[in-house]
């Protein structure tokens, strides 16, 4: 069977899907990704250190001067539009069929296509708030200052991303258990290497999972269907 096909066919037999979602879900709108061609990786301007390191707490606290300036440079989605696999999935969460999206991104773009239950394992670009006194500031407060952006109370306002070297959100301990429910879980755009979040794979226990990647993953042997392709390609054939 087209593997397209028996992909429609495990979505229409299924009534509790969970999708998650990685890097490979956002590039199709132009948003870097780590070690693509033209990845994050490739930014000439930063060679010396790795992306890693830019965005892990210890450049935060170390540097915080280019800590802002790389996050600046790298990660403002506030003027990306979603793709047709961000809209397929809020198509699909309106049938009621999907339960939620798991996503590694923190760009937003899934709320910014309509959908509703999302839990960010990563954090999001949208939201900020002060070290100090936890104050919140809106999502352009960062990007639209200059230097070390500051709170009224004298603190670091910073992104409410997760950084290397931090602790994954409650929303992971959700992850876990739509995933224990679910009967379809499709895997698409991510290597899954990068723990924890990958390590989420192993936990389902359901009846189909797909994984749909450009690339083979270490946890191809594990599901039902593989498709190595586009995302764009493959979700803008599905009903």
């Amino acid at each position: 069977m087209d593997k397209i096909k028996k992909l429609q066919e495990l979505i229409d037999n299924s009534n509790y899907i969970v999708f998650f979602g990685g890097a490979g879900v956002s590039t199709e709108s132009g948003i870097k990704d780590f070690r693509g061609k033209n990845g994050l990786y490739k930014e000439k301007k930063y060679l010396s250190k790795s992306p890693e390191y830019m965005l892990s707490n210890i450049c935060l606290f170390k540097e915080p001067e280019l800590f802002f300036d790389y996050y600046r440079d790298n990660l403002d989605c506030s003027n990306i539009k979603p793709n047709i696999t961000h809209y397929y999935l809020t198509k699909l969460e309106d049938k009621k069929k999907l339960k939620a999206i798991i996503t590694q991104n923190i760009d937003g773009l899934h709320q910014k296509a309509g959908s509703k239950n999302v839990l960010e394992l990563h954090g999001t670009t949208a939201k900020n708030y002060c070290i100090k006194c936890k104050k919140e500031y809106p999502k352009d407060y960062i990007f639209n200052s200059k230097g070390i952006p500051k709170c009224d109370c004298g603190g670091i306002v910073r992104p409410n991303v997760v950084l290397y070297g931090e602790m994954l959100p409650e929303e992971y301990n959700q992850a876990i258990k739509y995933i224990s429910n679910a009967d379809l879980l499709i895997v698409a755009g991510t290597s899954l290497t990068v723990q924890p979040a990958s390590g989420l794979v192993s936990l389902f226990n359901g009846k189909h999972l797909v994984i749909i990647n450009d690339s083979k993953t270490p946890y191809d042997y594990l599901a039902e269907l593989v498709i190595n392709d586009s995302l764009g390609n493959i979700f803008s054939k599905l009903k």
